[in-house]
């Protein structure tokens, strides 16, 4: 290793980065596709009802019927990951998700709104069940969660990336730039399935034969069930990232009366914390050990959940001071949130792929992205309800949640797994 090579080798570990030398293509699909989404998801409702003319409600009914109807898709992308492996899945999830956005252009019923909802998130569930396998069959063993944090990064910085050359073609050319950014967005998912279909994968070393010793259906039997209670435990983190795109806005300026803006300024901040911060916490201030990461995690996003209802406690304050103390208290709830947000999605993904023998499989993984589909369909009505009821209640059941998975989080004992050496 060259001295030049050595120096930046140890710039990268000082700021938590994973080898990046020679995964070029696998960054630049992640980039995209994350571009992809920040472009057009939040705007689908605004095209189909502005630019389409279909009523409001309705939509909103096709969109979850659509969702909801794809929510399978993650246990047959499982089934051919197993029998092609991860990186034909990934290839033809963003083949779907850019067949799904490319016919919003020519659907103007509401049976069709729901159809291209059912190849949007079928794209989605596609990717995002193989996608951290991907992982171990590209990347260097050993470097796992450092990946997983890079790459929740990139998604981030990729996101609001999407989101800003939206907002600046909206602001520039008006609703009109919507059947455009369709099509572009469209194209983005096809030249990120053309660098993931580029990639050279290797699969990891399967697992030492275990020679049937006594009790071996047990382990097994131990193995699911441990698994299922990751499965569980994921929900809380679930969630609370819906809440964050369900939940905030309404709770800023129906319970709190804030301005509309407030909402977009927590999810910027969350952005630039996530994005700027993930690698370097992962690497040098989250516990080593998975299940205490996530354990911790719980524990700042509890109590970022308790930020979030601060605001709307009874106060005799009047209303300028009130308004200073919510934003505050609202400041301080994203950036708890953000930091959680670090602690548990690398660790959760870690956890996902290698808690057991079998993590990275196909079931195990279609079962692990089931829980993130089922949570982001069923968070618009659970929070909208508990919102209704109070505005406390949101927050304080996704903090009771969260504790609650704190709990379970030291049962999480990664079994030992055996990769392709490394060639270092």
């Amino acid at each position: 290793m060259s001295a030049v090579t050595g120096t930046r080798r140890s710039a990268a570990s000082r700021l938590g980065l994973p080898e990046l030398r020679g995964h070029g293509r696998f960054v630049t699909g992640n980039l995209i596709d994350s571009v992809g989404n920040g472009m057009l998801l939040p705007l689908g409702l605004l095209y189909f009802t502005d630019v389409q003319g279909l009523p409001p409600a309705h939509v909103g009914m096709a969109m979850t019927a659509g969702q909801a109807v794809a929510l399978p898709v993650t246990f047959l992308a499982g089934r051919l990951m197993d029998r092609l492996g991860p990186r034909p899945v990934v290839v033809a999830a963003n083949v779907v998700s850019a067949l799904g956005f490319a016919l919003f252009l020519f659907a103007d019923r509401l049976w069709q709104v729901a159809a291209v909802h059912v190849m949007v998130q079928a794209g989605i569930n596609m990717y995002f069940t193989a996608q951290r396998t991907l992982v171990l069959h590209v990347t260097e063993p050993g470097q796992e969660r450092a990946w997983f944090a890079f790459t929740g990064s990139l998604r981030n910085i990729g996101l609001a990336a999407g989101a800003a050359a939206a907002a600046g073609a909206l602001t520039v050319f008006g609703k009109g730039a919507l059947w455009w950014l369709i099509a572009v967005d469209a194209a983005t998912y096809l030249l990120a399935a053309l660098c993931f279909a580029t990639l050279d994968t290797e699969p990891p070393e399967p697992p030492e034969p275990a020679g049937a010793p006594p009790g071996r259906q047990v382990t097994r039997t131990d193995d699911t069930r441990r698994y299922l209670l990751l499965v569980a435990v994921n929900l809380p983190y679930v969630l609370a990232q819906a809440a964050l795109s369900v939940l905030l806005a309404l709770y800023t300026t129906r319970a709190l009366g804030l301005p509309a803006s407030a909402a977009s300024l927590l999810f910027v901040v969350n952005t630039v914390i996530v994005s700027g911060c993930s690698t370097l916490v992962t690497a040098h201030l989250a516990p080593k050990a998975p299940r205490r990461a996530v354990a911790v995690g719980y524990l700042v996003m509890a109590a970022g959940m308790g930020a979030f209802m601060l605001p709307a406690l009874p106060s005799p304050s009047s209303r300028s001071s009130l308004a200073v103390t919510a934003w505050v208290a609202l400041v301080a709830a994203i950036i708890l949130f953000s930091m959680a947000e670090i602690l548990l999605g690398p660790a959760l993904s870690e956890l996902s792929v290698t808690l057991t023998p079998d993590a990275a499989g196909g079931f195990t993984q279609g079962l692990y992205q089931f829980s993130w589909a089922v949570g982001m369909v069923a968070a618009p009505a659970l929070f909208t309800l508990l919102l209704q009821a109070g505005p406390l209640l949101p927050w304080g059941a996704e903090a009771v949640a969260c504790l609650i998975a704190m709990a379970a989080a030291p049962a999480l004992k990664s079994a030992d797994r055996h990769r392709r050496k490394d060639p270092r």
